[in-house]
């Protein structure tokens, strides 16, 4: 996996909005407005964010920056440091996340496999907003951000009217999205989330994963949530209880997406991980929802 990191765009985005590529580990947003810069997401670590700063220096022209941390993983806000002098916005649940020791645990673990992430520390968002969201006016561009909980309980997402753009972060991804967990309930708000995404009617959509701001995405990922949940709706109620594997006939990856070519066998057993998950969702809700009485055919996650 390379992490170098450059700036680009794609046909037809608006130019006040660029793409900081950390090759293809993850897409970071920067937004140029009247009043102020906007960075979404600080890269995975704080060397990676301040080149990427050092490439927009032509672009910032005097204006204040603004940070925003769509959700506490690791690949989106360990540049903090790089940024720790400015406001760094965030959901409330990002807090709670950065609290738990697994992050400090996810550092550690990091730090073992490569020697790049010796320099990141933890610094947490210094303002947060609670319940759906939050707006920053910049003049020309108004940023909504919306809280799009089930990747993540913290995850946002960016809704930018003016330009009918939508900065959609791991909320919607090429190929796919994963749940936070197999609770039903974070099942359940992926799909919530991925509807009201939808509904904006985004001429773009921008994601951190995929390489893409096709708005044709979020259709996808929202087929291939219900195609699972139709497939796991016809078997047979005594097979739920037992271990059920992704390499069951008709459950594997493939027999519900087209794999998009070119892809590498890292990123191929990284999506089959996130289908497995999805998958334990699909699973326990459907086991959570089924009745006491005879078995029904049909379950519902949205």
């Amino acid at each position: 996996m390379t992490n170098d990191v450059t700036l680009t765009s794609y046909s037809g985005l608006d130019d006040r909005i660029v793409i900081i590529r950390a090759g293809d580990e993850v897409d970071a947003v920067f937004v140029g407005t009247d009043r102020f810069n906007v960075l979404i997401d600080t890269l995975g670590t704080p060397s990676q964010c301040r080149h990427a700063l050092n490439m927009l220096a032509d672009r910032m022209q005097g204006r204040p920056l603004i940070v925003v941390n769509s959700h506490m993983d690791w690949d989106h806000f360990w540049g903090n440091r790089a940024v720790s002098g400015a406001p760094i916005i965030a959901h409330q649940s990002a807090i709670e996340r950065l609290r738990d020791p697994s992050a400090l645990r996810t550092l550690a673990e990091k730090r073992k496999t490569e020697s790049r992430f010796n320099e990141v520390e933890l610094v947490s968002p210094n303002l947060t907003f609670s319940g759906d969201g939050m707006t920053l006016h910049g003049g020309d561009l108004t940023l909504h951000l919306f809280h799009t909980p089930g990747h993540t309980p913290d995850h946002l997402a960016v809704w930018i009217p003016e330009i009918e753009t939508c900065l959609a972060v791991d909320a919607v991804e090429h190929p796919i999205p994963e749940v936070w967990s197999s609770a039903p309930e974070d099942l359940r708000s992926l799909c919530s989330s991925l509807n009201a995404i939808r509904g904006l009617k985004a001429k773009h959509l921008v994601l951190a994963h995929g390489q893409t701001s096709d708005p044709s995405i979020v259709d996808r990922n929202i087929a291939y949530f219900e195609n699972i949940q139709n497939a796991v709706a016809h078997i047979p109620a005594s097979a739920l209880e037992q271990e059920v594997l992704d390499d069951r006939e008709g459950m594997m990856l493939e027999d519900f997406i087209e794999l998009p070519a070119g892809m590498s066998v890292e990123t191929l057993e990284f999506y089959r991980r996130c289908h497995r998950s999805n998958l334990a969702a699909t699973f326990a809700t459907r086991r959570a929802s089924r009745p006491a009485g005879p078995e029904k055919t049909n379950a519902s996650v949205a």
